[in-house]
């Protein structure tokens, strides 16, 4: 297994109640990259995240993770190197942001190695990082949607994985603060060589911060590679069924795409 690729799929084959969503997929991560995965609603983006967590079992085929089979390493093992920020995540009731986020040091204690000077660093350092300090102590249940979400990758950059899956990051987010998140994950990638792979619908954010853009329909990868290569309107139009016009963003000059709604052409008649 080269070692660019510390997370790939060979044939995989992901199903849920016997209906294939995922079907024969080859596909190499590249290592210390922002990967971004984009497509319609159902495409199989959350259920391909699942499977690179080892939270799905694959009908056929495999996900590697250095080279071995993920579901042959132990689940610590696993949590060492991977951590998964899925869509809609739920805490149990009265816990704090604090508590949270310490449970990303979970995979690193055992009956030997109780709670260490490394791990308060870390839920410290992440807790500053996302900017949750002051609200360490409050209750989850008191947060707004934003708030708890950013908890949650809190909760992620303290198990100092690096690996980072995160299924649809902004969620819940105001503008402000989806820049915020995205600017911080970026930021990881850039000084700590962290591998993320992050699901996003905002095509031109997805443009602005992927070093590698997967754009996926109906289980299947469309188009892969840098977002100047992938985003063009043949694709959109072929994964999304939408007309649009790519122009250069004028901040970033990554692809930026304008759809073409119905009342533009019902307008310019």
């Amino acid at each position: 297994m080269h070692a660019m690729n510390r997370l790939s799929t060979r044939s995989l084959t992901l199903a849920y109640d016997g209906v294939s969503i995922i079907k024969s997929l080859d596909l190499a991560i590249p290592t210390e990259k922002i990967t971004t995965l984009v497509g319609p609603n159902g495409c199989g983006k959350s259920t391909l995240l699942r499977g690179f967590a080892r939270l799905l079992k694959p009908r056929a085929g495999a996900v590697y993770l250095d080279g071995t089979d993920i579901f042959k390493l132990s689940t610590k093992a696993v949590a060492k190197r991977l951590g998964i920020l899925p869509q809609g995540p739920v805490a149990p009731e009265g816990l704090t942001v604090r508590d949270l986020v310490a449970q990303g040091r979970y995979p690193y204690q055992n009956w030997l190695q109780q709670w260490s000077k490394e791990d308060e660093t870390l839920v410290e350092q992440a807790l500053v990082t996302t900017g949750m300090m002051q609200l360490a102590e409050r209750s989850l249940d008191t947060l707004s949607g934003g708030q708890r979400q950013r908890a949650w990758i809190a909760m992620a950059l303290a198990q100092d994985t690096p690996i980072l899956l995160l299924d649809e990051p902004t969620t819940f987010l105001d503008l402000a603060h989806q820049v915020e998140v995205l600017d911080l994950l970026f930021e990881l990638n850039r000084s700590e060589g962290r591998t993320i792979v992050m699901v996003l619908h905002d095509l031109n954010q997805a443009c602005r911060y992927a070093d590698n853009l997967v754009a996926m329909r109906q289980g299947q990868i469309i188009a892969q590679g840098v977002p100047e290569q992938v985003m063009t309107e043949a694709m959109v139009r072929e994964v999304f069924e939408l007309d649009c016009r790519i122009v250069p963003d004028p901040v970033m000059g990554t692809p930026m795409c304008v759809p073409i709604g119905r009342q533009m052409k019902v307008r310019n008649r």
